[in-house]
């Protein structure tokens, strides 16, 4: 045998060993070495070196492969067919490619009509329901065995118990089942503010909470569903096609992405797959690709299926948000209330077409916890707009002579002596005049889910608090066109633009006010139900710590930081001056409907008088809904100025498209 062959061989025995033993870090162990992207070039190159010498191919290989084994605790549940894997597809070359392969095979020119869907970064589960009734819910295991996981299923609200129409006989539903991006941030502050280490990403927390034996602790994370396809009892919904089958689904009660796109082509595919990532990071989900299928069934039936794939679909993944790379330094950032935050000074990296430089490390557990050093081999994953975090370390790539890393006891900014509570994991700075957490407390202020004051951002704050201007959120309404254009980078028009912003914020909602102040442990969720319970910021401050701590959704710890904050003199005087700056509209605290508005979907766009989320509360209190994006559901576009691409794409659609003197109108209808 020719050198070169063995040479092969070699390598491709090599290749095998590799993935078998990675997938089982993976999928079992849910402890991976190498990253998603790593894993991929392996696996493309054993494809690449069978695809060669296929009479090499052997059953264990994991190109033949539907899946990873289940891990043992849960029973098993047998599939009865097959929940098969899809190949990937990593650039646009390689979707052409696709539908060449798929044109030849059936012998023909014309395009082939696919249909675009996105692809969540969840866990594949099968749902198995009985005359319309849920009965058994498993994970896709290795394909063919799963684990029985009802009764955390169960516990998923956007799942139907019943089905809304009436079905004869078995019904098995593919799904993804997945923790939203808001719930997942939110589980992990709770963690934090617990002692308890953070998780890695959305998908291990669902995956972690799929497995548990007690649906109590499922429940604690409010996971969610989409479904989108069928196993056995499909002909039992006489559809022909993913968009019948999408609609039918929907009809039954079952929860199916907005997100779907019919393609005419290849082409339209591709496109559908761009604008998909450009809209990544604005989706309360994550995704990580969009999986690209032949619309006709009888199509898909010619077509038929290879070993461990469908060769009717494709998954087209986005470029990896998870990579290798080195810690150059590790720094101590301080942030508004002080907490003290080690950030990893990267080896740059790209991810996901980003040079990521930094990465959180969150605190000195969670350094203690990766126990991560300068100097070491570690997983970088970038996800939404959330910083950059380390998520493990490579140990056996460690260089000799690290040493363990430990959060500084002065305050790098202002030089304080830091401290650590006895209840708390931070370490913080305790002065309040600390420049760093001034500037920290105004860019939360300024924020978007906040004042939205479009403008003022990190460097302007930093210039206009170390020149002086800015002290507390109050100065900001002092600020004025001539000041601001004396700052750097600034000229006449931008001035007048931020001075505009700032005078659009002066109309805001309680409860964005009450987020914007930024007292410890209240976010968005507990500032709504601050402002439906004060009605006011007098009522607000009138509260005692008893009241505060009968309020639903509010316990001792959020009470007891709630009325610290209004205890303070210094936080009083400010709640005063601003109370004298803004107009705050009073919280709508029960739905009075309008026929006009009741179930109707509403997107709200551009520059208004008054920050969406206003707006929103009252198209809501209506008995109307509120999307963030555009589709074939939405009934009205509520178009400001400045209005963009969801303009655009409401006028392709069809949408109504209103402004806001149309919006008054048919709110007070």
């Amino acid at each position: 045998m020719p050198s070169g062959t063995r040479a092969d061989r070699a390598r491709l025995e090599q290749l095998r060993d590799q993935l078998n033993h990675h997938l089982y870090r993976y999928h079992v162990l849910d402890d991976p070495e190498i990253s998603d992207a790593a894993y991929d070039r392996l696996y493309a190159e054993l494809v690449e070196l069978e695809a060669t010498h296929p009479d090499w191919v052997t059953p264990d290989s994991p190109t033949q492969r539907v899946g990873a084994e289940p891990v043992p605790g849960l029973a098993p549940v047998t599939h009865a067919l097959p929940m098969l894997s899809l190949d990937n597809a990593h650039g646009d070359a390689e979707l052409e490619a696709f539908d060449a392969r798929l044109r030849r095979f059936v012998g023909r020119d014309e395009p082939i009509r696919y249909v675009g869907e996105p692809k969540y970064d969840g866990i594949a589960v099968e749902l198995l329901y009985e005359d319309g009734l849920f009965v058994q819910g498993s994970t896709r295991g290795d394909g063919r065995v799963g684990e029985d996981i009802t009764h955390n299923l169960r516990t998923v609200r956007s799942l139907p118990l019943k089905l809304r129409r009436e079905i004869s006989g078995s019904l098995e539903v593919r799904a993804e089942v997945f923790l939203p991006i808001a719930a997942f941030r939110e589980l992990n502050r709770a963690r934090l503010e617990a002692g308890l280490d953070p998780y890695a990403n959305p998908r291990n927390s669902t995956a972690g909470a799929l497995r548990q034996l007690d649906p109590r602790a499922a429940a604690e994370r409010p996971m969610d569903l989409v479904c989108y396809g069928l196993g056995r009892g499909a002909e039992s919904l006489s559809v022909r096609s993913q968009l019948e089958l999408l609609e039918r689904l929907a009809e039954l009660g079952l929860r199916v992405s907005e997100l779907v796109r019919p393609c005419e082509s290849a082409a339209e595919a591709i496109a559908f797959h761009h604008e998909l990532a450009e809209r990544r990071d604005t989706l309360p989900f994550e995704i990580d690709g969009s999986v690209i299928k032949v619309d006709d069934f009888a199509l898909r039936d010619e077509l038929g299926q290879l070993n461990r794939s469908p060769r009717w679909a494709i998954a087209f993944k986005f470029p990896p948000r998870q990579e290798t790379t080195r810690i150059e330094d590790i720094r101590t950032d301080v942030g508004r209330t002080g907490v003290l935050t080690p950030v990893a000074v990267l080896e740059p990296v790209q991810i996901g077409g980003v040079t990521v430089v930094h990465a959180s490390l969150h605190n000195q557990d969670e350094i203690e916890r990766l126990d991560v050093r300068i100097g070491d081999l570690v997983f970088v994953e970038r996800a939404g707009d959330v910083i950059p975090k380390v998520v493990k370390v490579v140990h056996g790539e460690r260089p000799d002579g690290t040493t363990p890393y430990r959060l500084p006891d002065t305050c790098p900014v202002c030089g304080s002596a830091t401290v650590r509570l006895e209840d708390e994991v931070a370490r913080r700075c305790p002065n309040l005049e600390c420049p760093a957490q001034i500037k920290e407390r105004l860019r939360h202020f300024a924020s978007r889910r906040a004042l939205d004051i479009e403008g003022l951002g990190e460097k302007l704050i930093d210039q206009l608090v170390e020149r002086g201007d800015l002290e507390r959120p109050s100065d900001i309404f002092e600020l004025d066109s001539e000041s601001l254009a004396s700052l750097d980078r600034m000229g006449a028009k931008s001035a007048d633009n931020l001075v505009a912003a700032i005078q659009r914020s002066r109309h805001t909602s309680l409860g964005r006010l009450l987020y914007g102040l930024g007292m410890r442990h209240v976010g968005e969720r507990i500032a709504v139900v601050l402002a439906e319970r004060a009605r006011s910021l007098a009522g607000l401050t009138a509260l005692t710590l008893e009241e505060l701590e009968a309020t639903d959704e509010i316990g001792p710890i959020i009470a007891a930081s709630v009325r610290a904050f209004l205890d303070d003199q210094h936080n009083r005087d400010e709640i005063g001056r601003l109370e004298r700056e803004l107009e705050i509209e009073v919280p709508v605290t029960r739905k009075v409907p309008r026929a006009e508005v009741t179930d109707k979907v509403f997107v709200l766009t551009g520059a208004l008088s008054a920050p969406r989320e206003s707006f929103a509360d009252r198209i809501r209190a209506a008995g109307g809904k509120v999307s963030s994006s555009v589709s074939k559901k939405t009934d009205f576009l509520v178009a400001g100025e400045r209005a963009g691409s969801k303009l655009n794409k409401a006028e392709e659609l069809g949408v109504r498209v209103i402004d806001e003197t149309e919006l008054e109108e048919l709110l007070r209808a």
